[in-house]
């Protein structure tokens, strides 16, 4: 088994992938005006247009709502990320912060208020645990 993708259902495509593309600079591929995709090795991160939900079952999803899930984007300099960010994050949930599992961390959430963590390991172990990715 392979997770496929995450997705997140929203009221406003447009602006969430523009976002997503302008934090990650990662070129989004819209495979139909309610739904896009952001691509990456490890993963990939759809949008979909809350129009969709009903071929999905009744009330099943919901915008906006999400309090309990967040997307982990693993970057180069976190501080770097963050001076990046600036114009384009209205929320930051802190700044730059060492963690104590070795990574340090950049909270903010995109415009439906979904949490993301963009990331840096910084111990030699979250070095160690990332190293493939970090090489690309």
């Amino acid at each position: 088994m392979q997770l496929a993708a995450t997705r997140i259902i929203t009221d406003d495509v447009d602006a969430l992938v523009a976002f997503y593309e302008t934090a990650t600079g990662i070129t989004p591929e819209r495979l139909h005006p309610m739904f896009a995709e952001l691509r990456t090795p490890s993963g990939t991160l759809a949008i979909a247009s809350s129009a969709t939900v009903p071929l999905l079952g009744e009330n099943v999803a919901e915008d906006r709502a999400n309090r309990s899930v967040t997307l982990d984007f693993l970057v180069d300099d976190v501080d770097e990320t963050c001076e990046a960010l600036q114009e384009v994050v209205d929320v930051f949930v802190n700044q730059p912060t060492d963690m104590p599992w070795g990574n340090r961390s950049l909270l903010a959430r995109d415009p439906d208020g979904n949490l993301i963590n963009f990331f840096t390991p910084i111990s030699k172990t979250a070095r160690t645990r990332f190293a493939d990715e970090v090489r690309g």
